[in-house]
């Protein structure tokens, strides 16, 4: 693994997993009735925190999509999962919680699980799939999987809504990533007319925009326990699938590989949902309308 594109990954999750926590602190004061509507990113940009937390979350995208034209995306997707631990020393400091088990427990499964996966795995890049029906296939998969989500969300918005939000952005992340990374060839190919010409970088503008209002809706309506353990283990799980699937990513396929890679996924998605159900991770408005809702009269 290249040091550089080792730096270029934590560093973009550190500014991931600060932004998240920037922007969550913002919208849970954006009105409810904002919810899944564009409307809400108005009300946001009009907040310094927000803003904020935007522009690390755009800083971290870009030393994040510098990684992916350094490395594979199969390498870069486990380190940026790492956003969650930065998200956590963030959110300790201003509601001071201690880590305690829970919190030691998710912070040692998550970066073992990384340091799992990529020793086994071995990620390294290969020949891209030409099959334009493979991409459109996968790409289709992930974006029809995150609307049907959005869609049930909408109908249990202060219950599995946030989190089901959550998973969509996430999905929808990680197939911004892959083809953040296909244009990133396009240019190194054939400058700035070629990547204009294709459809990917606009492809990769509209999964920007529409992630980030499921994210901001998501945030918004619950604490960061339901909303970025979801956000943080759906992204890398899609953007795997998609590099594996049609960019040619390799991992290792024997036995003994594909076990550890499994159990690495697994100690990863186990290690963020620690983390992210941890009391220190701040509230959203939606978990003080149902608290008076609770409330006796």
């Amino acid at each position: 693994m290249s040091v550089l594109v080792l730096v270029l990954a934590v560093s973009a999750a550190c500014c991931l997993g600060i932004g998240f926590v920037l922007q969550q602190n913002a919208a849970q004061r954006a009105p409810l009735n904002d919810f899944l509507s564009p409307r809400l990113l108005l009300d946001l940009v009009r907040m310094p925190r927000w803003l904020g937390g935007i522009g690390l979350m755009v800083a971290g995208m870009v030393l994040g999509a510098i990684a992916l034209g350094q490395g594979e995306i199969s390498l870069v997707e486990p380190l940026l999962a790492t956003n969650l631990l930065f998200a956590m020393a963030l959110s300790r400091h201003q509601t001071k919680q201690p880590l305690g088990r829970q919190g030691w427990a998710g912070l040692l499964l998550l970066a073992g699980g990384v340091t799992a996966f990529i020793m086994a795995g071995e990620p390294r890049g290969g020949s891209a799939v030409t099959d334009p029906f493979r991409h459109w296939l996968i790409i289709g998969a992930m974006i029809g999987f995150a609307l049907l989500l959005t869609t049930y969300a909408k109908r249990s918005r202060l219950s599995s809504g946030p989190a089901l939000l959550a998973v969509a952005a996430g999905l929808l992340y990680g197939v911004q990533d892959a083809l953040t990374r296909v244009t990133g060839q396009r240019f190194s190919e054939g400058g700035l007319m070629e990547v204009l010409t294709g459809w990917q970088p606009y492809a990769v503008l509209a999964l920007g925009v529409t992630g980030l209002v499921l994210v901001q809706s998501a945030f918004e309506t619950a604490s960061l326990r339901m909303s970025l353990p979801a956000l943080t283990a759906a992204q890398p799980l899609a953007g795997i699938i998609c590099g594996v699937g049609f960019l040619g990513d390799r991992l290792r396929t024997d036995t003994g590989a594909l076990a550890w890679e499994a159990v690495g996924l697994a100690a990863v998605v186990v290690g963020i949902v620690l983390l992210g159900m941890h009391p220190a991770m701040p509230c959203g408005a939606g978990e003080g309308v149902r608290a008076r809702r609770l409330q006796p009269n």
